[in-house]
């Protein structure tokens, strides 16, 4: 029985975006049947390639973030290039870019002469900043997002520094949620029979989006949140809480019947009952000391034990996994979280499966991230027409 088609089958997409976030709107779309071409600067390619761990000098997270894209290679900066990613976007239905404004106009291909000469064309344009405002030519990485957001003021222990995370946050907020954006400008375009339009994203507003309570609280109450570890001002006991074997595991107790449970877990039952510990007000004005009253009992158990215990009485609760735990976990085995596939320059990888799931049409993973250039020929040649002769002179220039 032949696997279902991508409910995008039919949308083609030119990637020519570096590092994360463009990439990530290319990868979600590319997952669920959008055919992707990733334009590369020759010679170097995306810096993806060797970014961050490496394994015979291959990128780990640029064979994930690059499955099921064709490779090429094409120079955006000559007027060659230029002209062949305008014959490009004729066959395309979406751009995804991430350079500064400034140099895409001085390109040609800013967004008000590809809308002219390409008006089917949605254009996603990922950018520190975003469009209008005096930052919106300066250049901007996650890093400077998650700081200005306040994503980082407002975590990290109360009396330690501004926390920024050990990974990519606001890339991958921005990609996710310019991939949906572009879902609408398609559907917008397809349906109400429109023209494609600018998808105008940058790094920072989405992650403040996620933590727009700050700005509420300043707004309305006049306070400035700080930080406050683990704990939350909403939930108590809410906390990442270290066992007797030296492991650890997180309780969140939004609900006020969730610390119910959480106080019978812990022998406490004449806290189940009082006031003072069932109201969530007067619950979190005694944060601290329900706090301490969990971590000590956590504190005598494993954490198999005290997860035991919890789930037994249906206590929020989850062990902090590392990445070993994460792929040993038997919920997410059985779900397929993770799949091994194989690739041809490292083997067999194992890599997240396409979130999120689609009953009838789900996500795929038909190949890994594949060498510079890989696809030149495929896509210049069979796609574009374009003659051998043509193929080796452009070679030859440095152009592709």
């Amino acid at each position: 029985m032949p696997e279902p088609r991508g409910p995008l089958e039919g949308v083609r997409v030119v990637e020519a975006a570096t590092l994360a976030a463009g990439p990530t709107v290319a990868t979600t779309l590319g997952e669920f049947g959008a055919e992707v071409i990733k334009i590369e600067p020759p010679g170097t390619g995306d810096p993806m390639r060797t970014w961050g761990d490496r394994k015979d000098g291959i990128g780990l997270v640029w064979k994930s973030i690059s499955r099921n894209k064709k490779c090429v290679t094409l120079d955006l900066r000559v007027p060659a290039g230029q002209r062949l990613l305008h014959r490009l976007l004729d066959v395309s239905d979406v751009l995804v870019v991430g350079n500064r404004p400034s140099a895409l106009e001085r390109w040609g291909i800013g967004y008000d002469a590809v809308h002219a000469a390409h008006p089917h064309v949605v254009v996603a344009h990922i950018t520190g900043y975003g469009k209008g405002g005096p930052k919106s030519d300066r250049p901007g990485y996650g890093t400077l997002a998650e700081a200005m957001s306040g994503f980082a003021h407002v975590t990290g222990p109360a009396d330690g520094p501004p926390t920024l995370p050990p990974f990519m946050l606001a890339d991958g907020i921005a990609g996710l949620t310019a991939a949906y954006a572009v879902m609408m400008a398609l559907y917008h375009r397809d349906v109400h029979g429109a023209d494609g339009q600018l998808v105008d994203v940058s790094l920072l507003e989405p992650l403040a989006r996620l933590i727009e309570s700050a700005t509420l609280a300043y707004d309305q109450l006049g306070t400035v949140k700080t930080r406050t570890g683990n704990r939350l001002d909403a939930s108590a006991p809410r906390n990442a809480y270290r066992t007797r074997d030296g492991r650890w595991l997180a309780i969140s107790s939004a609900s006020p019947s969730i610390a119910v449970r959480v106080f019978r877990a812990i022998d406490r039952p004449d806290l189940a009952e009082h006031p003072d510990y069932i109201d969530p007000v007067r619950r979190q004005e005694r944060a601290v000391e329900v706090d301490e009253l969990v971590a000590d009992w956590i504190a005598r158990h494993t954490l198999d034990q005290a997860m035991t215990v919890f789930e037994e009485a249906e206590v929020t609760a989850a062990p902090v996994y590392d990445a070993p735990a994460l792929l040993a976990d038997a919920h997410l085995r059985a779900r397929g979280t993770f799949r091994a596939v194989d690739d041809p320059d490292l083997g067999r990888m194992t890599v997240q499966a396409p979130v999120p799931r689609l009953s009838a049409t789900p996500g795929r993973i038909d190949h890994l991230g594949r060498r510079l250039g890989a696809d030149n020929d495929h896509v210049y040649r069979d796609l574009l027409g374009l003659d051998p002769a043509e193929i080796a002179d452009l070679r030859e220039e440095g152009v592709i």
